[in-house]
């Protein structure tokens, strides 16, 4: 299984997104992290300077959003839809996409649910509930 440094996430998105500006071949994964950094221009800062983005700190202590962590939901969202796990992601993501007209806001309040997911079962100690968050993300529907 695959389980990424802090580092090593923080690595990957600033040298996409310089492969992306040098117009070079990009791998699929890359493509995808590409395309959610090309909506997110408030961190292209920070994504062009590889050695400032390993030393700065984003933890919750500081008011400043950790850029690294929201492209890495946005990745992690994708994943999820393609391969409807949680099942009824997809179902729920598309029904949202197409209420909002937009998929990067859909995004973002699922985002929310899944931010919300991971941070109940953290403070509870228990695994993340997946019906919960599908449940989350059909509130937002209505």
């Amino acid at each position: 299984m695959f389980n990424p440094s802090s580092d090593d996430v923080r690595r990957f998105f600033c040298e996409t997104f310089r492969k992306q500006r040098a117009h070079e071949i990009l791998t699929p994964l890359e493509a995808m992290a590409a395309d959610w950094v090309r909506h997110h221009p408030e961190y292209h800062d920070v994504l062009s300077d590889v050695d400032s983005a390993l030393a700065r700190d984003y933890s919750v202590d500081g008011a400043q959003a950790n850029p690294f962590l929201h492209l890495s939901m946005h990745l992690s969202i994708d994943e999820q839809i393609s391969i409807d796990q949680p099942r009824g992601i997809r179902d729920a993501a598309t029904a949202l996409t197409l209420k909002l007209d937009d998929a990067h806001a859909a995004q973002h309040e699922i985002m929310e649910c899944l931010g919300e997911m991971i941070w109940t079962a953290q403070r509870n100690g228990t695994p993340p509930d997946g019906d919960a968050y599908i449940e989350a993300i059909k509130r937002r529907l209505k």
